[in-house]
């Protein structure tokens, strides 16, 4: 399992790191929870205070956890320090109603167990002034004189319905906090450190682990908690033992698969950290990416270049509006890493809880750092075509980001008058498009097929400028596909000596598209359909019956463009030149070639020409 070992190899190096980014590499043998009551101690033991927490103030709390507690789903399982009211208050009896409103298994199992780490030798100052306070069983009522729980007026019992922080207050979890060097336990590192020598004494069972091949004090209880503290979902588990788990291929878990606490705990919390850090949301599923180095990590989902550099998206005569300067600013993009290091690997990985109990692996690879840099400038080289950015009013050569291509594909306009996807798909695609661009691998068929289904049907869209994005992107997708093939337009602009059919035919729709537009007045710009809008999809299916319907019609807006027609009949004439007779003649159906000749005649037609939102 080389992603574990990756892993594992990322706490090594990042332990004892400082972060500047807020987020926490948790030690061994620790966890995070959602406190919603502090309480302060001094360090006899004595009480000085309790608040509640907002969600803000309690969240990600690091507490130490044993190896059964860590993995607690049911039964009596306490935490060391931190824990919720039912193990901690010795008078919780008197003012708690419900099934377990008797915790006096549940505070001996605490008390009991937080003695033991007391009396070791491993012991620390807070440790034993929470024990000296809670052994007194007055916290429920501490609580209650600070006006951090609520009680009803006549029974004097907790009032069932009040929470803390949207936590039923019976339910409320507690950190505390102890006069000396450092206050907050959760943040103490010399009480990790105890806990930590502690807790390993206490484990008993010693066995080979399959990871290090060491003999070591071995878990079958992995963590949770991977993507977010709600997380009950685990990458590692073995406790299903009705007959699904081993299938007769073991006799029992300890055959299956041994792993050391020690690596388990590394090799989970450095994931947590690396999600927490760097980690990417589609849906249910979680990827996260990093290299071996821990230096800065290439984007695979993003375009190839930023719409909103304006050093590079200005109207700036500097500014790529070719495909050689396109290319020169890609290179120094993608690899401008300032710690690149040529011998580095680069880690691809997806998770996804299959059920609320487990999580699979969607995805995992392992990348040379140069080899995946070169993969990337070839991505975003062979899709890259011109597009329209109405921010900034200009034609660029650009490629596309992920979210962007799926979107086009599989969109509808939403509430906003975007294109939107259902998160399902998105995840879906996600995953089919990363080996394209990490490994080279040929572009869906089904993905290009739907994005020319799409782009053939404008009149799907209220607002144009979706329609012109789902084009752009389809343009992008069926020229790499032709790259693939080694067959078809491949360029990424017009191509006065390209003879096919349907690229011609689209063509010829660029431009009477844009002769009837500009005929248009002021007020009908953004509000009337052109004919060769109203006709698209026939078009595609019938083009030669269908372009005289179009071409007749386009008469009429001929003269009304009046000594502005000759631009458009030039056009024309040029293109008609270029088809024989006989191709001309065939009304069978256009290929997606036909699009990418609508695309590369309408940027010569508008070369950077300022055009309005719904044009």
């Amino acid at each position: 399992m080389s992603w574990t070992n990756e892993l594992y190899q990322v706490y090594e190096k990042q332990c004892g790191r400082e972060t500047h980014d807020g987020t926490v590499l948790l030690p061994v043998s620790h966890s995070t929870a959602n406190a919603q009551i502090e309480v302060t101690l001094r360090a006899d033991g004595t009480f000085v205070g309790a608040v509640q927490l907002t969600k803000e103030e309690g969240k990600n709390t690091i507490i130490p956890v044993t190896e059964d507690s860590g993995a607690r789903a049911n039964g009596i399982t306490p935490m060391p320090l931190a824990d919720k009211l039912v193990y901690i208050a010795g008078d919780y009896p008197r003012y708690a109603n419900g099934k377990r409103s008797d915790n006096s298994e549940y505070f001996t199992a605490y008390i009991e167990q937080l003695e033991r780490w007391k009396n070791s030798p491993h012991s620390h100052p807070s440790v034993r002034a929470v024990y000296d306070y809670l052994s007194q069983k007055t916290l429920m009522q501490d609580l209650i004189d600070c006006h951090v729980l609520q009680v009803n007026a006549e029974t004097g019992m907790l009032e069932e319905k009040a929470n803390i922080a949207g936590i039923a207050q019976q339910d409320a979890f507690v950190r505390f906090r102890v006069h000396g060097d450092t206050s907050e336990t959760w943040l103490d590192k010399s009480l990790y450190d105890s806990f930590t020598v502690w807790n390993s004494e206490e484990m008993a069972e010693v066995a080979l682990c399959y990871a290090t091949g060491k003999e070591k004090p071995v878990t079958y209880k992995h963590p949770s908690k991977i993507r977010n503290t709600g997380d009950k979902a685990k990458l590692i588990s073995s406790n299903d033992e009705s007959g699904f788990t081993y299938r007769g291929r073991f006799a029992d878990k300890t055959e299956a698969i041994s792993v050391s606490y020690d690596f388990s705990q590394k090799m989970h919390n450095a994931l947590r950290w690396l999600i927490q850090r760097q980690g990417i949301q589609f849906d249910t599923l979680t990827l996260v990416v990093w290299t071996s180095a821990l230096g800065e990590v290439p984007d695979l989902l993003g375009a190839g270049c930023d719409p909103d550099d304006d050093e590079h998206f200005g109207e700036a005569e500097e500014a790529y509006d070719s495909e050689t300067k396109y290319r020169d600013f890609l290179r120094e993009r993608i690899f401008r890493t300032e710690d690149f290091d040529i011998t580095s690997k680069v880690m691809l990985m997806g998770v996804d809880a299959a059920t609320t109990g487990r999580l699979s692996i969607s995805i995992y690879e392992e990348l040379e750092h140069s080899q995946l840099l070169e993969q990337l400038m070839k991505w975003h080289t062979e899709t890259a075509v011109m597009r329209f950015y109405p921010k900034q009013h200009v034609n660029r050569i650009n490629s596309f980001s992920v979210r962007e291509i799926i979107n086009c594909a599989y969109g509808m306009e939403g509430g906003k008058g975007y294109l939107e996807t259902k998160p399902e798909i998105i995840k879906e695609n996600v995953l089919r498009l990363l080996p394209c661009i990490t490994q080279g691998r040929a572009i869906p068929s089904d993905l290009v097929q739907n994005l020319v289904k799409k782009a053939s049907n404008p009149l799907a869209y209220e607002h144009s400028y979706n329609h012109r994005n789902v084009i752009e992107a389809a343009c992008g997708m069926i020229r790499k596909q032709n790259i693939e093939k080694r067959g078809g337009v491949q360029t990424m602009a017009y191509d006065p000596n390209e003879t096919d059919r349907s690229y011609l035919f689209g063509c010829l729709l660029a431009i009477a598209d844009a002769a009837e537009y500009a005929s248009y007045d002021d007020a009908d710009k953004g509000k009337r359909v052109t004919n060769a809008k109203r006709y698209w999809s026939m078009f595609a299916k019938r083009p030669s019956s269908t372009w005289k319907l179009i071409e007749n019609q386009l008469r009429v807006y001929m003269i009304k463009l009046g000594g502005k027609s000759i631009y458009f009949e030039k056009m024309l004439n040029e293109v008609m030149g270029k088809l024989p007779l006989e191709a001309f003649s065939d009304n069978s159906p256009l290929t997606s070639a036909y699009l990418l000749g609508y695309h590369h005649y309408n940027a010569v037609i508008y070369p950077n020409t300022k055009k309005t939102e719904e044009e």
